[in-house]
């Protein structure tokens, strides 16, 4: 049996055209279903809702590279880098852009809350403390007790500053 040794072979100019158009034919693909989905999300909330509270994500920063330096090289760099590409994947960015615009042109009204300490802060007493998030889900005040999923808690904190900068914002 004679065995092909094709694979070893380079591509020719017109192979790796064509590679090239199949790769950007499948982000192309990828892109239209991440805009089809942040539309048709968009398109569920707004109606429902005359102020929108999200937090102000700084995504530039969240995928900053863990590589670090030549002197201090970073840690868990591997781990790092499949963490930025699924911040990336999800994309936020464009599904923020979507919202404002959508909200903008129904009328409503979209605030941007600073995210600092809305998952660490007691959504019923307002304590905030590293040790009240005690897992990515758990949270547990540690000066009343009060226990409820953790997203759930961040996402009463982002409310609740977001209604109060929109009253700082209107006049009386």
């Amino acid at each position: 049996m004679r065995r092909s040794y094709k694979f070893l072979l380079r591509p020719t100019a017109k192979q790796q055209a064509a590679a090239r158009e199949r790769v950007a034919g499948v982000h192309r693909k990828i892109r239209r279903q991440r805009l089809d989905f942040a539309h048709k999300t968009a398109r569920k909330l707004v109606p429902d809702h005359d102020l929108i509270a999200h937090e102000a994500l700084r995504i530039v920063n969240m995928t900053r590279s863990a590589s670090g330096t030549l002197q201090a090289p970073g840690t868990n760099v591997a781990a790092k880098a499949g963490l930025n590409r699924s911040i990336l994947d999800a994309g936020w960015g464009v599904f923020l852009n979507v919202l404002r615009a959508k909200a903008e042109s129904a009328g409503r009204v979209t605030v941007e809350v600073d995210a600092r300490y809305t998952s660490q802060r007691c959504a019923r007493c307002g304590h905030t403390a590293a040790e009240n998030r005690l897992s990515q889900a758990i949270f547990r005040c540690q000066s009343c007790s009060h226990t409820a999923h953790a997203d759930q808690n961040a996402a009463e904190n982002i409310c609740r500053a977001g209604l109060a900068l929109q009253a700082a914002r209107t006049p009386a």
